[in-house]
């Protein structure tokens, strides 16, 4: 049997070949932007909380019997106290975003309530812009139906079998120049086609969902406020970096100054 021995500098060169090491660096300094920050605001962590969410860890897993955690646990190079300290930098992040961004949520809400509008749609894109028009005349007359043009013309076998399902998207996830007709529209109802870069795009916009601000979306909103605070932390932050490759200990100064 052939054996491969890999040492730590070859798990560094690989992250590096393949470009991940700004990703690792933005990682640890999220941790311990949260570590820091949950201090200062002396948010705790209880032993009943730990236990939860190792728990909830396990059974996001699959990990039903104590053999099969060990398995998974050795798969990741975890050891178990590593694996209490995942458990409790989820629960620290969960707690000092609630902290942070709880009492700002209605504020929130109501300041872009707009973007919080949801639509259920279905699509098909054209190149022909003609055929596009042809078949939109032929919806509005009843002569097809939407399931039948995205069996025709979807080529992608997928979503031709879900007749161009898009899901339910809020309106930050449509371009602009989609967004606005499908907002505006009166549902059930195909849309004129609309050009963009990406073709003629012919849509069924199936139901138009006003926002209520029910626990579901006061997570996300707390979500989304957390990450984009934790970016604008790490891109006013200059993060320095120290690298052993090759026995050579090598310094790169990374100033986030663009955030993404």
């Amino acid at each position: 049997m052939l054996s491969l021995t890999i040492s730590n500098s070859d798990i560094i060169h690989s992250l590096k070949l393949s470009c991940q090491i700004p990703d690792v660096v933005k990682a640890i300094a999220s941790q311990r932007i949260i570590a820091e920050a949950a201090q200062k605001a002396r948010i705790t962590v209880t032993p009943e909380e730990l236990q939860q969410e190792g728990d909830n860890l396990r059974f996001a897993n699959k990990l039903v019997k104590a053999k099969e955690t060990w398995t998974w646990l050795e798969k990741h190079y975890l050891s178990l106290n590593e694996f209490e300290e995942l458990a409790y930098t989820k629960i620290l992040s969960r707690k000092l975003a609630n902290h942070l961004f709880y009492p700002q949520v209605e504020k929130h809400f109501y300041e872009h309530q707009l973007d919080y509008v949801a639509a259920v749609t279905y699509e098909v894109v054209f190149d022909d812009r003609d055929l596009a028009f042809e078949l939109f005349c032929a919806l509005e007359e009843g002569e097809i139906n939407f399931p039948e043009i995205a069996r025709l013309y979807i080529p992608d076998p997928e979503l031709r079998r879900v007749y161009g399902y898009r899901g339910l998207q809020y309106r930050k996830d449509f371009r602009p120049e989609i967004a606005a007709d499908v907002f505006a529209a009166a549902p059930p109802k195909a849309l004129k086609p609309i050009t963009t870069h990406l073709g003629v795009h012919l849509i069924w916009v199936e139901e138009v969902i006003q926002p209520q601000l029910d626990e579901q979306l006061y997570q996300k909103i707390i979500t989304e406020s957390f990450s984009d605070w934790l970016k604008s932390q790490i891109n006013a932050m200059k993060i320095v970096t120290r690298i052993d490759s090759d026995a050579n200990m090598r310094s790169i100064d990374m100033l986030f100054n663009n955030p993404k």
